[in-house]
């Protein structure tokens, strides 16, 4: 179990009603920046490799592996002067290891043009990197669980078929996205590190829905009398929350740059091998810059296609290396996103509840848990073999007229030897597209 830095008083609440603890923002100003996002931007300077001790009334940091990593005073010193130059003002600033990066949160002045604004700053010598702080959505047998049966996409996937030669045992999963109710007895001992981006409500983060349904699809428990089965129930799941609700009987949930940053950047830390981002927006420069190095560490990155009417023209995840996922569908051409099952899912909800939801991101979280079946057979895999193998294995499923990924299919191509759903040996599969 990971434990992360925490005021001592939520910690103690924590303690007596969970063994997983949530790290959570020492300061209001990720909930400041819940609001209108057109007033901020983010800005970066170059923060060199040497640790640094924190001081009182230094920007926050996070994790406990980047825990003697701070801000140098030369970055510092750039920061302060771009604001009084530029008439910003700091909302938060944080370091970003992977990177070598100090970033912040700058609120520009009342009344600026933000386009000139970061137009001035892309062009000034300190600044590595200057954008605007955007926004994001997430993209809403032998088992003795009573509800698997009513599990569509579950069985639409083959995982029954898939589960003798592998559970995810062991694989490390990053879920980024709103919080989620670890406290759910179809989750006990899934969830073995948890951290809060976005405010310090450890009430809302177990409340908060979409999470905790990617949750129980991806790793829910097996084989204990309670509801449904994840597709990967041996995997254990980080839960980065970056995103929050828009109310809490609704799926739909925002996130922004800053809060996203700070995940991926967790993620990165937790050596998570899969991190599940189903959410949609823009192209982001420094979000793509800590996917990039993600992938550059061997992370796989598994994240959900923008919808096909209202495709931004340049997605934050649409780049090699990244997984891309639709919904229902039948699979495009080369390079098209995967198809898998995202229609009436039946999943977790907080509080030891279950219900159907639908969306992308749901199938997004079908892929990533079939991800994990892979990992565990072969740690070594890259993205573009993943893509491949699960586009190599797809199947048309005729009852619904869809395609779909395998992971039957997938895992026993990966390992060479046994039977799907359809009785054909792994030896003599091939792609159907």
């Amino acid at each position: 179990m990971r434990y992360w830095p925490l005021a001592a008083l939520v910690l103690a609440g924590l303690c007596a009603c969970s063994g997983t603890r949530v790290a959570v923002e020492a300061t209001a100003a990720a909930g400041e920046l819940t609001g209108d996002p057109d007033r901020y931007i983010v800005a970066g300077v170059e923060n060199d490799a040497d640790s640094v001790a924190g001081h009182a009334g230094s920007s926050p940091r996070g994790y406990d592996g980047l825990a003697a990593y701070g801000p140098t005073p030369h970055a510092q010193r750039l920061l302060r002067g771009l604001e009084r130059e530029y008439g910003m003002r700091e909302i938060t600033a944080w370091p970003i290891a992977p990177l070598h990066m100090h970033c912040a949160v700058l609120e520009i002045p009342a009344g600026a043009d933000r386009a000139a604004v970061l137009a001035a700053l892309t062009q000034d010598r300190r600044v590595r990197i200057a954008q605007p702080l955007q926004t994001f959505a997430t993209q809403t047998s032998g088992y003795d669980d009573p509800y698997v049966g009513l599990q569509r996409g579950f069985q639409k996937i083959d995982v029954p078929n898939a589960h003798p030669w592998s559970r995810g045992e062991g694989v490390r999963i990053a879920i980024i996205d709103t919080g989620a109710d670890d406290l759910h007895p179809d989750l006990h001992g899934v969830i073995v590190e948890m951290g809060n981006f976005v405010d310090s409500d450890v009430g809302q983060f177990r409340r908060d829905r979409h999470g905790t349904e990617l949750a129980g699809v991806i790793a829910a428990v097996a084989n204990n009398r309670e509801g449904i089965v994840g597709i990967a129930p041996g995997a254990r799941l980080s839960i980065f929350k970056a995103c929050w609700q828009l109310r809490d009987d609704q799926d739909s949930a925002r996130c922004n740059s800053y809060t996203l940053a700070r995940a991926l950047t967790a993620a990165l830390d937790s050596h998570a091998q899969v991190v599940n981002l189903s959410l949609a927006g823009p192209a982001d420069p420094l979000l793509r810059q800590l996917i990039q190095e993600g992938l550059r560490r061997g992370i796989l990155f598994v994240g959900a296609a923008p919808p096909e009417m209202v495709k931004p023209e340049d997605p934050l995840l649409q780049f090699d290396g990244v997984i891309e996922v639709a919904g229902d569908g039948i699979l495009g051409g080369p390079g098209a996103p995967l198809r898998a099952p995202g229609r009436e899912i039946l999943t977790l909800l907080p509080g030891g509840h279950y219900d159907f939801a639908s969306g992308t991101s749901l199938a997004t979280a079908h892929v990533t848990g079939i991800v994990a079946l892979l990992l565990a057979k072969n740690s070594k895999l890259t993205g573009a073999a993943v893509y491949q193998l699960l586009r190599d294995t797809t199947v048309h499923v005729d009852a619904g007229g869809d395609d779909s990924v395998d992971a039957c299919g997938a895992v026993t191509a990966l390992i060479g030897h046994g039977l799907c759903h359809n009785g054909t040996p792994a030896a003599s599969r091939v792609a159907m597209h």
